[in-house]
């Protein structure tokens, strides 16, 4: 879905409300049960039900409880996963945050909010540093580069105000609890930084840097490796719970970024990065590769 969220009346879909409501639909469906069936059991009208399934409202923890046992759905784990799932969106339906500060993000505060509420991400990126990853400097030089129609209507806003709102993101790697990030970058990227030999340097030490911190794993994938899907564009898996469990991925491209909310998409991310992260450097190896790297400049 290209939307990260939509309004219909008073009511917003958003990205974690059509995971969960996709996810009590699979479990109707794999229980051969209708939405008269969950409406019944809710007290509740069809249409209510088919909200829910869409993500259009949020979900009280007793109608989900109450729709886990029509459907048979008795492990602990898995109504524990789904009540979190529910928690999380409820709350970021009415979150207020830096983000609210901003109007430089655009198209990126969903996606903002979510990362705001995860526990892990995982990042592949083949063209550019990711955004938790990138120094003062290297915002800066993406900012003045060629940009989209939409992006120079953004340069009206001060350059200061842009590099905050960027960094700003970056507090939930040394919050409490911090956020895990798995990050592998293609050689590329650190290979053709868009300023110069000075801020190309600075962002390699700000990685070395960040690398250190004990909830940031980074890996360089190197041209050695070979080809792969990834090489089609840069993607993020967000976890709220356990990695793989509630996930939804946020798969970025020039004009029109794209979600997935779980199913057999999601678990198809997963698995391309873990194949990218296997065939990648070891964290000690990526390491030595930047150190190295930073003697070319």
């Amino acid at each position: 879905m290209s939307a990260s969220q939509s309004t219909q009346g008073n009511s917003t879909s958003t990205v974690l409300g059509r995971r969960l409501g996709g996810e009590l639909l699979n479990l109707r469906v794999t229980a051969g049960l209708t939405q008269t069936h969950a409406a019944k059991a809710l007290t509740a009208s069809t249409t209510k039900v088919a909200k829910m399934e869409r993500g259009w409202v949020p979900m009280r923890d007793p109608d989900i409880r109450a729709l886990c046992e029509l459907y048979a759905v008795h492990d602990p784990g898995v109504v524990g996963r789904l009540l979190e799932l529910a928690r999380i969106d409820r709350e970021r339906r009415k979150a207020k945050g830096w983000w609210d500060d901003y109007t430089t993000l655009g198209v990126m505060q969903e996606y903002v909010t979510l990362e705001n509420a995860a526990t892990t991400i995982r990042a592949w990126q083949p063209g550019f540093i990711p955004g938790l990853l990138q120094s003062p400097e290297y915002v800066r030089a993406l900012r003045d580069g060629p940009s989209t129609s939409a992006e120079v209507a953004q340069r009206k806003v001060p350059d200061e105000e842009f590099v905050a709102a960027r960094l700003a993101r970056q507090r939930r790697l040394t919050d409490d609890p911090p956020l895990t990030l798995r990050a592998v970058l293609y050689e590329a990227v650190l290979r053709n930084f868009p300023s110069s030999t000075e801020a190309a340097l600075g962002q390699i030490e700000h990685l070395t840097k960040v690398a250190d911190l004990p909830n940031v794993t980074l890996q360089v994938f190197p041209f050695s490796g070979g080809v792969h899907h990834g090489l089609n564009g840069p993607f993020n898996i967000i976890s709220f719970t356990e990695p793989g469990a509630m996930d939804v991925v946020y798969s970025e491209s020039t004009f029109a970024p794209t979600w997935v909310e779980g199913g057999e998409g999601a678990a198809a991310y997963d698995e391309l990065f873990e194949t990218i992260s296997e065939r990648s450097l070891s964290e000690r190896d990526s390491l030595l590769f930047l150190r190295n790297l930073s003697k070319e400049f």
